[in-house]
Parts: structure tokens; sequence; C-alpha cells
């Protein structure tokens, strides 16, 4: 009894806190519960059958096992429990989701027991949870003439699992939130400090937003129960950012509805809008949970008489607001008009939200159950031998003869499956493509796990060339939260197939390395395709796409994606960078000349930046491209020259050698063969047969923009501009100012050099800047502290053989020690530099941040607010962006440089160079 009771203990203790009952997902306590259920004369009965019905997790959980196991015997008759009868156990049955339930649906269907089989049957119908070893049991049973199965595969050619569920409703209802005025990140959803319980949904829940809010949206919801609450950036993009899962989690929690009346906390179909849209990876994990997210266009520039947009004083477009979508607007979506309104009134075109695919994945109540019954139903037609029937609406292929094929056009023409026509695709064709390379990382990997757990995954596919888990985003703290979450998911995903930062067994050095310096490393082809659990997902080799932690899953059960193929904007270079700058200044121009040219605009929204940088590693590239997703571009694609990709695959493979060294080969030999395949791929390039990757000569793009290095004449900084007047103006990354606009005298509390933003050369110029102030001011001197987390393990190793780390270690206060962690917080900080951890540090603002209200000069990707630092009463906490040599003088200065200071510290120090290419960089 002692897990039963230690579970009423922890129902207690969640009482305290307002929540519920944790769902149960461990067979030990189920076991118990079902002993209970059994003694009729038990005090804890009642409470027992409840948390049996309604309070366990389905999927392949132990709890879920036992479940199924406990409810057959209830329809074998071989138990019998008044309150489940077997009609109510096939009930049960068919919301588990697949794994145990569907080898207990399968047992009994294919049973002797006629009555038995048949009401298996009938449940088997309705699932599409099925994996290869389901379908085999399927199809044997099918070729030896079995009546049930036959019946199950005739309905599941027909799709009947998809076409006998209720239509999407015409209209929908809605009463609008404003969240917040401009771009609302994920972190206001779900919050980085509050990472260790997204796996428990309900206190998860709680972090959403504010109480306040919680407290405004469950009074509309009284105001008006027939209808659902729209959440809204007004002004803004609703969820850019990091790629949460939790996020839209919590959205539907608050918003959605309850995806089974058996399964606690699992909700589905929040709807949301925003004046710009949704960002691109938010909008993805909408669609998994069946949603609508909608393109508002509420707020549209001001036109002069001549068509152009009028100004204000800041150069900034005026906007005028076309409707109102204030809190408690009551508005009406039209799915069959694809419109939107209020009252009679029309207000917007929203058929973006309604295409075809969309559609499908809201009456499926989302996208997974539509790519698991396709796949279901080619099997079932395959089997039939007859053509696969036209249920789903095809997929919309544009081809566009004679015109060429942008890089990421080639890419998902090459990784294409299921197409109907032969011929080339464009952008726009809806399209199914195989996954080469997925990462999941450490603070969504435990939902990653819960949704492999919920569409009965139990191995990787044999499809994907490697697959990684991080234990980056927790790397700062190993307090008892990280304790308790990170080996649990390291086994789960080491015996899943992955590639792991810790091995469960303890055979090698627990690592941390930022998880997206790693999948650079293991992306071997640049024609391959990436799918990561973080925004950060952005591969200088490759396309890759940031995602939430159910299309990661989906990607490593099935070795497959699917999405529309995006819209490219070309971006090549001219001119000659400054011996002075860095290539992070260039990043930052990049951004910077764009908007100016598009007059706010940004062009980069939502598409992938084809990036022609050529000349440069895979390393250092990679800067650019994991910048794009503050451009909050969908991806980015490095178009390089023959040479320079060789150097990073000879890079690549050097890195994946280190990590076989280290013993973190799996069974499959996945790392080695990583390496066969670079090598094969070195030997394509070398010999002509297949060079880099170019797009053709007559490829079509949103838009070009040409790159002037000539104007970037002093360092670039990413300011959070935390008091603009216009709030929908704050914590974006659009604001792009030189180091003159501080005038050398803005206070600078701290610095922080790592994340994935930096590479060994920044480790390297760090050191030299070191030597380089000590010459010139005798010593050196922190007036602020300067924190520092190496990306990679490797770099740290490299450094030490090369001596720079030695250096490092002459200045520093601190370093870190493996042996010993660091199992709490800093909370304040010495005016001295701190090696920390490879990781992601205060970057990710989960575990670390800077003191309350500090200005932070940091090379991390990160400026929104409370994500490295937060607010004091006194004063709001800014993140600004920037160099490494920026950050490096801040802290030593105590303050912002002026641009003399600037080249001074910096002379002689090879930054980060960087020139346009002079070769062909099309076919």
């Amino acid at each position: 009894m002692n897990t039963y009771n230690d579970y009423l203990k922890e129902i207690e203790e969640r009482k305290l806190q307002g929540l519920h009952p944790k769902p149960i997902d461990g067979a030990e306590l189920l076991s118990e519960i079902i002993e209970q259920i059994k003694d009729e004369n038990n005090v804890n009965r009642a409470d027992s059958l409840r948390f049996f019905i309604y309070n366990t997790i389905p999927g392949t959980t132990s709890a879920a096992t036992v479940k199924a196991k406990f409810l057959k015997t209830i329809i074998l008759g071989e138990a019998v429990v008044a309150e489940i009868t077997p009609a109510f156990a096939f009930e049960l049955l068919s919301h588990m989701k697949g794994g145990p339930s569907m080898e207990v649906l399968l047992d009994l269907a294919l049973g002797a027991d006629v009555a038995i089989a048949s009401e298996a049957g009938k449940v088997l119908k309705t699932q599409v949870y099925l994996y290869d070893a389901d379908m085999a049991r399927l199809k044997a049973a099918f070729d030896k003439g079995n009546q049930v199965a036959t019946e199950v595969i005739k309905s599941y050619a027909q799709a009947e699992f998809f076409t006998k569920l209720p239509e999407v409703p015409e209209e929908v209802k809605v009463v609008t939130f404003v969240a917040g005025v401009g771009d609302i990140s994920t972190d206001l959803l779900s919050p980085g400090n509050q990472a260790h319980s997204r796996s428990d949904r309900e206190l998860h829940g709680k972090c959403m937003i504010t109480p306040q809010a919680q407290d405004e949206i469950k009074a509309l919801q009284a105001q008006h129960p027939d209808k659902s609450v729209m959440l809204i950036a007004e002004r803004g993009t609703m969820g850019v950012g990091s790629s949460r899962m939790s996020g839209v989690n919590n959205v539907a929690l608050w918003t959605g509805k309850q995806a089974s009346p058996y399964v606690p906390f699992v909700n589905f179909a929040p709807i949301v809008g925003g004046t710009n849209g949704i960002s691109p990876i938010f909008l993805t994990t909408v669609d998994v949970t069946g949603g609508i997210g909608i393109d508002l266009k509420n707020w549209v520039k001001k036109l002069d008489e001549n068509g152009k947009p009028v100004l204000n004083e800041s150069g900034d477009p005026i906007l005028e607001e076309v409707y109102s979508v204030a809190t408690g607007t009551v508005l009406t979506i039209n799915s069959k008009t694809k419109k939107l309104y209020n009252g009679d009134q029309e207000l917007i075109d929203i058929a973006k939200a309604f295409t075809p695919q969309k559609m499908e994945f809201i009456k499926a109540g989302g996208s997974y159950a539509i790519v698991f019954g396709k796949k279901l139903q080619t099997f079932a037609a395959n089997l039939l031998g007859i053509d696969i029937p036209l249920v789903y609406a095809p997929s919309k292929e544009i081809s566009i003869d004679g015109q060429g094929l942008t890089a990421v056009e080639k890419i998902f023409n090459r990784n294409a499956v299921g197409t109907i026509s032969k011929k080339v695709l464009h952008a726009g064709s809806d399209v199914r493509v195989t996954v080469n390379i997925v990462g999941s990382q450490d603070t969504t990997g435990l939902m990653t796990a819960q949704e492999l757990e919920s569409m009965a995954a139990t191995v990787i596919s044999p499809i994907v060339d490697g697959a990684y888990q991080s234990g980056c985003h927790t790397a700062s703290v190993w307090d008892k939260k990280a304790q308790a979450n990170i080996p649990k998911l390291m086994k789960f995903m080491n015996d899943f197939g992955l590639i792991t930062g810790r091995d469960p067994k303890g055979q090698y050095h627990a690592m941390t390395d930022v998880i997206h310096k790693v999948l650079n490393d293991i992306t071997i082809d640049d024609w391959a395709i990436i799918i990561g659990g973080d925004s950060h997902t952005r591969m200088s080799k490759g396309v890759a796409f940031g995602a939430d932690s159910g299309t990661v899953a989906l990607a490593l059960a099935t070795g497959e994606a699917s999405m529309p193929i995006p819209e490219s904007v070309k971006v090549t270079f001219k001119g000659t960078m400054k011996s002075y700058m860095d290539f992070r200044d260039v990043v930052h121009a990049t951004q910077a000349q764009m908007l100016k040219k598009f007059a706010g605009e940004n062009v980069f929204q939502g598409r992938v930046i084809e990036v022609h940088l050529g000349t440069l590693t895979a390393d250092q590239a990679f800067t650019f491209t994991d910048w794009s997703a503050e451009m909050k571009a969908k991806a980015a694609i490095c178009i390089s020259e023959d040479a320079t990709l060789i150097e990073s695959l000879e890079i690549a493979k050097s890195r994946i050698q280190i990590m076989i060294d280290k013993g973190m080969d799996n069974h499959n030999k996945v790392l080695q063969g990583l390496i066969d395949k670079a090598n094969a791929r070195i030997e394509e390039i070398k010999t002509g047969t297949k060079p880099a990757l170019t797009p053709d000569a007559t490829a079509k793009y949103y838009a070009e923009v040409e790159i002037d290095l000539d104007q970037i004449v002093e360092p670039m900084i990413a300011d959070p501009d935390v008091n603009n007047a216009d709030v929908s103006k704050r914590y974006t990354h659009d604001t792009i100012r030189p180091l003159s606009f501080y005038g050398g005298t803005k206070k600078v509390d701290l610095g922080f050099i790592g994340s994935c933003m930096v590479h060994k050369g920044d480790m390297k110029i760090l050191a030299q800047m070191l030597k380089n102030v000590e010459a010139q001011q005798g010593k050196v001197a922190f007036k602020s502290p300067l924190v520092v987390a190496p990306p990679t393990y490797n770099i740290v190793d490299e450094l030490k053989a090369e001596g720079d780390w030695e250096v490092l270690q002459k200045y520093s206060g601190f370093e870190f020690d493996d042996n010993a962690p660091k199992a709490a917080a800093r909370t304040k900080y010495e005016n001295m530099l701190y090696l920390e951890r490879p990781g992601c540090n205060l970057c990710m603002g989960n575990q670390e941040k800077a003191e309350k209200g500090d200005t932070v000069m940091a090379t991390s990707t990160r400026l929104f607010q409370g994500r490295v630092v937060e607010d004091s009463e006194g004063k709001k906490g800014e993140s600004l962006l920037s160099s490494t040599p920026v950050v490096v003088l801040s802290t030593v200065l105590g303050r912002t440089p002026t641009i003399e200071e600037y080249i001074a510290a910096v002379d002689g120090i090879n930054l980060t160079k960087f020139a346009p290419s002079n070769k062909q960089m099309v076919l």
C-alpha cells in the first residue's frame, strides 16, 4: 500500500497549490489501484475507480499497459467490475491511442469469440495510431481470410476513421482576449524559468501570462459560455521566440476543449490571432492541436497620396486601426466563407487559416491523426490491391514551367514522398518529406517523450540518419529538478534510439553541449532536412526547422514531416568588411538594411532566408542561420562554395569522431554511419558528380536583398528598446543600433558570452582581447561581471590544447567543475570572469539569470522581457545583443565603449572575417 499512500500524500500537497491529483503513468501505482477496485469492500475503491477511469495517462506508459490488460480481462469476463461493463471497457480502450491498447484490441479482434471480435473490430476501425507490428498482425490475419481483419482493412482503405468524424462547424463564435500589445513571445505563454513543470500540464498551466490574465479569461468564459476565447497579439505577431508545445498546450488548457473525458489536462482546438499573424513554428504547433491561427491584419500602414507609407519622427511607418479586437469583442469565424465577421460586417479574408489541409487537422483534432491516417490508408489500399480512395484533400502541387528552383525547393523535391505528379514542385506546394536529422532538447524533451508515448511509438524510425538528445538547457544548475527530470529523459531517449548527452549507464562523461552546435556538426549533407525541438534549429548545412515537441516526436517516430514548401528571400553581399568589425555585426546589419529597404516590412517573416555566404565554414555561418529565428524567418539556408563545404564536412567528421571516441555511439552505429555519409558527400563534391547545393539562375524569390558591407562602419547592437513609447516596438529584434548611439555612457551591469550564437573563434577572441587589455592597461580589472559559457566540451578541449583556456583561467574568478556542479542558481555576481559549464546558461533563463533590473550586454539571441533578466521595482531589465568584443569591452569598462575605445581594444585581433564569394553561386 506504500505507493498508493504516497500518491494520497502527493494529492494533499497538490491541493495546497490548487491542483488536482497528478495523472498516473506508473504501473506499480495503477496495479495497486486495480487491486483496490477488485476488493469491493476496500475503503479506497471509489477513489481508485475514478483514478483508473479518468486519471491514467494513455499511450505507451507502463500504466497504460496495466490499464489495457485489466480492461481486456473485463471484456473476456475474467474480471467483473460493476462500474465498468465490457462495452465501457471498449470505450476506454478507444481513448488510449495505441500501444498496449492496440495490442489488446488486436488480441480481441483476432480471437476466437466472434461477438467480442466483432466489437473489437468496430473500435479498431476508429483507431489510427498503428505501427509496423500492428499492421503486420492485421496483414497476417487478412492473408488467412480472417473476417474481422478484412472488414477493418477495408474500413482503413476508405479512411472511415476520418470520414465518420463530425464536420468542422460552419460558424465558430469567439470572444477576444488581448494577451499583449506587440509581439507575444512563447516565453509569456510558457516561461523558461518554469520549464521543469512542462510535463505536469495542470501545474505548468498556472504560469501562463499572469494569474490576473487567467482570471480575465475565466470571466470571459463565464460571460460567453457558448463562445471560445481567442488569444490575440495586438499590433504584433503571436508566438515568436522559442518553439514551445507547452505554450500552445497552455493556451489550449485555458481556452480550448478537452480532448478526451478520460484524459485530464490534455486540451485541443485553441484559437489564436495576431495583427501580424502567427509565428511559423507556433502555427505548426497550433496545427498539431487542431487549432485555428488567424492573421488579423487589423492595423495597416497609413499611406500618403502617392501610396507610400507615412513615417513618424522615428522613421517607422504609422499604423491605422482597420477594426477593433479589444478584449471582449465578439467575432464570428466562418469556415465555409473563410471570412471573419463582427456581426454581419465582414472584417477580413482568413482563407490561409482554412486551407483544405488545415480543415482536415481541425476535423481530426490535430495533424498527427492525419499523418498516421494517410499512412494507414495507404497500407490498407496496397494490401487490398486497389487505388487509394481520394478521401483527403489532394496535396497542393505547384509546378511552373520554365521556372528554376530555389535551394529550399531543391531540397524539398529531393526529399518529397507521396507526391501525385512527377513534376518539380515550387513554393506553396504541400509536401511530405523525409527527415534526416532530429534533435530533442532537455526542457522540451520530457514533453517529446510524452508525445511519443501518447502516439504509441517505441523506437526511432529507421529512415532517420541520426538524432540527438541534449542536456544544454539545464546545464548551468544541477538542482533537484534537473536531477529528477534529466536522467529519466536521457534513459527514455537512449532506449528509443537517440544519441544522448548523458549516458544512462554512466559509461561516458555527461555532456551539456548546446544542441544546435551538435546538430550543426552531425548534419553531414547540404541536402538534408533537420527538425529540432527549439527555434534555433537553424543549421548552416541543409535546411533546418525549429519545431514543437510534438512535431519532433512525429519526426522521430515516422521519419517524416509535412509542410508547404516555403517561399525564399535571397540575401547576397557586396563591398568590403572593415577589419575591426565582427561577423555578428554583418548579421545585425542584414536585418537593419532589409527593414530599411522595405520600409519596415519584414520580408523574412515566415520565409526561408537563402543567404549566399559562400566562404564561411558551417561553424561561423551558423551565427547567421541561428539569428534567422529572431528575424522571424521560417528557416535559413547557407549557400557555400565547394571547398568551404568540404572544409565544413571535415570539421563535422572530426567532431563526430570525438563523440565516438567518448563512447557515445549506440548499437546501431549511428555516429559511424554519419561519418560514412559525410565521406560519400565529400567524394561527390570533389569529383563534381554532385557539387555543393546552389539555386537555379532562373529561380524566383519573394524578395532579394543585397547587403552593403561598406555601410557597416561600427558595431551593431540589437536593443530591446524597453522605454519606447509605442509598447508594440519593445522587445522586438528589429531595433538595430550602432555603437555610437550610446555615446560611450550607457551603464552595463553584466556581460554574457555563450549559448549557440558563439563558436570557437569567439572564445579565442575573448582570450586575445583580455591579453590586449592587459597590455594596454597593465592589468585586467572587470567593472562588471562577465559570464562565459562555451557551447561545447570539444571547444573547451581545443582551447586547452591551443593555450587559450589557460588565458581565460588566468583572469577568471570561477571555473566550472563537472565533478561538483552548482546545485543552486547564482543570484548575485561579482565583478570578475565566470567560466561556466558548456550550455545555454543565461540565454535560456530557466536557471541562471542576471540580477533584476540589470542592463546586460550579451552574445545571446534573447532580448525578450524577463528572459535573461527580469525587471526590478525601479528599473526595467534589458538584454542588449552584440558581438563578443563589444561584450568583453563593456564589462571591462562597466559601460558601452566609444568607437575609438573599441577599435583600440580589437587592434591586431583576428575577428570573424567575411568576404563575399567571387564565384557564381547559382546553376
